[in-house]
């Protein structure tokens, strides 16, 4: 069971969601929250395994908040749905290590879907956002730090990268590559310590905005 958490200020949405959520079997939505400061607090209190974050919230905004849990609780998955599509944004909830990043003209299954995905340990981003931030990172090229950041990845991990870019878990990697799920979590380790990442969404933005692997 997926205990979930929605912050939200605006409730025809929350009760939205609840009544979609409350269909599926594998997710519960345990608590609330209406504002940045209500949710750190609930946060403690109910332990969520996900949290699906507002960006426009009162009492801190929703990508403040995420740095601010992710610090304390690295373990809980944030997934980002907004009705912001600006890049900066983006980058700033991925860099708080948001978990993924979905607009909110998302159909419902894609939702629900992405709270599994999130829960599972897979980085999840809107299509349309993935569209705009290779458009944008394609303007942007600072590659002198990032060369000696790749060079310190062996061959093996940067296999390890090239599969977390395409989504897949661990489990998925290890298949793959054949190797174990051990070793797997000892390379993902250790690409996070390297290029000093948070999450696995954050290793997706750093990987592409960075041409370590094809964009294509």
């Amino acid at each position: 069971m997926i205990k979930l958490m929605l912050v939200d200020d605006h409730a025809v949405l929350r009760d939205g969601l609840k009544n979609i959520l409350g269909m599926e079997s594998d997710i519960q939505v345990v608590c609330e929250a209406v504002n940045g400061i209500e949710a750190l607090g609930k946060v403690e209190e109910f332990m969520p395994d996900v949290i699906l974050m507002d960006i426009n919230i009162p009492e801190r905004n929703g990508i403040e908040v995420t740095g601010l849990i992710k610090g304390i609780y690295p373990s809980i998955k944030i997934l980002i749905l907004t009705m912001y599509n600006h890049e900066e944004y983006f980058l700033s909830a991925i860099r708080q290590g948001a978990d993924g990043y979905l607009l909110k003209d998302a159909p419902s299954d894609h939702v629900v879907d992405a709270i599994r995905a999130v829960a599972k340990g897979q980085s999840v981003i809107h299509p349309s956002m993935t569209k705009k931030f290779l458009n944008f990172s394609s303007q942007k090229k600072e590659n002198v730090a990032v060369e000696k950041k790749e060079s310190l990845l062996t061959e093996r991990e940067k296999d390890v990268l090239l599969c977390l870019v395409k989504g897949m878990n661990n489990k998925e990697i290890a298949q793959n590559l054949f190797i174990s799920d051990k070793t797997v979590k000892i390379h993902v380790s250790n690409i996070f310590k390297k290029l000093e990442v948070k999450s696995r969404s954050q290793v997706v933005i750093y990987a592409v905005q960075n041409q370590l692997i094809p964009l294509s």
